[in-house]
């Protein structure tokens, strides 16, 4: 393969060229991993904590920008989607025009958005700016996760970064809702946005000294297989969310739909035709990474519901301020950081399929309870115990299975299997919202129908609030049992991994700090 410009000695600071086998692995000699790994992972962080950091600042957001409720969903939607549409074709870039120059871009791009949003004036210019941030998104997203498959073996070494990787990307999207509730109280909703800015700075500042750039592997962008994806699931997004405000009888809700149908069929037949897929069907040739990046959706399409409607349950049912609402979420965040370290230990142990089903089971549990809230229900007595149960439960299965979505994939497909993880994660995060704010809206509108005899207009308003809510955590509750069964049926359970030597254990705490 020939050297481009921006491999050549001079421009990788005298990096030395990796002359083995695999092309797809970075150049060492630029530093510790560690510090490359905490500089990826600074970056990821700043990208997921965006997925939900204005959760908590939305109800701030409608009154002063004059959103109607309905339409505030796009303020996360709006982000996700672009997100989640352009990630496969971020990947491919990745490939091509090197993953590290990939990740300073979308970085880039994510920061000046965040800016812009920050100033937003209209709700148009916010949506906008929330567009961009996921553009931004998808193009840094999907190398972090490549640079760190690349950089770390398969094995226990990958085993340890990916587990904290995972400890981010959960961790992160809880912190946000922390974070959240503390900026919007101290200081406003657009600090939500603002904080984006130095950690982006710093982002930019050291990733050219301490992140190896992985050569460039020859090809061409699948621009009819982004096209047709991206634009699809705009369309089913929206169908869902049209539903949810105008009924599911709606003209343009179905007309959506089915316009959704026909552009996500065509996606299917181009990436079978193209020469160079955004998405290498052969990916899915593996009946068990096929269901890990399953279980993924309908895992996170229920955790973002959870996120969406418990931030406003807190506040809408329980009245507790911006900041208390935030810090209610502080042990759920706590327990998914601090399980998703014990993770990979565990699996020296336990098999991963196995530790996907210990997993999984509070988890359903957690979502159950929490469809039985209502209007009279506190904080303490049917909140914080499913967030605990969820929590532990999200922190001990995301490991396993994000291991289970990169094993064996090959070297060339590195940047598309890492995409396909992001696209799972942000396309289930969107769509699940979608679907759960349609049901929530039908069951509003039922219970606002069949008023309570005798209750005040104020009581009667947080009695069908809550019952719209109870409707959607019971939504959510089936897509993590559907999780379930899949990980039962269709995930193969390998053997334990060997315990890890002491000196590797020794590494993974230097890691770790």
């Amino acid at each position: 393969m020939s050297s481009s410009p921006a491999d050549s000695p001079a421009n990788s600071r005298g990096a030395p060229r990796d002359r083995g086998k695999n092309p797809d692995k970075p150049r060492r000699g630029f530093g510790h991993r560690g510090i490359a790994l905490a500089i990826l992972l600074c970056a990821q962080l700043m990208v997921i904590l965006d997925a939900t950091v204005v959760n908590i600042a939305l109800p701030q957001i409608e009154h002063g920008l004059h959103f109607s409720p309905t339409s505030l969903a796009w303020v996360l939607n709006g982000y996700l989607l672009t997100f989640g549409g352009l990630l496969l074709l971020g990947g491919r870039a990745g490939d091509i025009l090197g993953r590290r120059r990939l990740f300073l871009i979308g970085v880039g791009l994510f920061t000046v958005a965040s800016l812009a949003g920050g100033l937003a004036t209209s709700a148009g210019l916010l949506l906008a700016a929330r567009a961009a941030q996921g553009i931004g998104g998808a193009l840094a997203s999907p190398a972090v996760l490549a640079l760190i498959v690349g950089s770390f073996s398969e094995g226990k070494e990958r085993t340890r970064a990916l587990a904290i990787y995972s400890g981010v990307l959960m961790g992160g999207a809880s912190l946000g809702l922390v974070l959240g509730g503390v900026i919007t109280e101290w200081l406003s909703w657009r600090w939500v946005l603002f904080i984006n800015v130095p950690i982006g700075l710093f982002a930019l500042a050291a990733a050219p000294r301490f992140v190896a750039e992985t050569p460039r592997q020859p090809g061409r962008f699948d621009a009819a297989g982004a096209l047709t994806s991206t634009l699809g699931m705009a369309s089913l997004v929206y169908a869902f969310i049209r539903a949810a405000a105008s009924g599911w009888g709606d003209g343009l809700a179905i007309t959506a739909f089915a316009v959704a149908a026909v552009l996500l069929a065509a996606f299917v037949f181009t990436e079978r035709r193209a020469r160079q897929p955004i998405t290498p069907l052969r990916l899915f040739g593996d009946a068990s990474r096929s269901a890990s990046y399953v279980v993924r959706l309908m895992l996170v399409a229920g955790m973002f519901g959870m996120f969406y409607f418990l931030t406003q349950f807190l506040q809408e049912i329980l009245g507790f301020s911006a900041l208390r609402a935030g810090i209610a979420f502080l042990p759920m965040t706590i327990l998914v950081f601090g399980v998703s370290r014990v993770a990979p230990r565990l699996m020296a142990i336990v098999p991963p399929k196995a530790l996907m089903v210990a997993g999984m089971v509070p988890v359903v549990i957690g979502m159950a309870w929490l469809s039985r809230v209502s209007s009279g229900t506190g904080y303490w007595s049917g909140v914080i115990g499913p967030m605990l149960l969820v929590g532990a439960g999200m922190g001990l299965v995301f490991v396993p299975l994000t291991t289970a979505s990169l094993a064996g994939v090959r070297p060339e497909d590195s940047g598309a299997a890492s995409s396909m993880v992001n696209v799972m994660q942000q396309v289930g995060g969107a769509l699940g919202l979608a679907v759960l704010v349609a049901v929530f809206g039908t069951s509003y509108r039922d219970a606002t129908r069949h008023p309570l005899a005798g209750a005040a207009p104020a009581l009667q308003a947080r009695h069908a609030l809550a019952h719209g809510m109870s409707t959607a955590f019971l939504l959510a509750a089936i897509f993590d049992a559907l999780a379930l069964i899949v990980i039962i049926a269709f995930i193969r359970s390998r053997a334990p991994m060997a315990a890890p030597p002491e000196a590797a254990m020794a590494e993974e705490e230097a890691l770790a700090a």
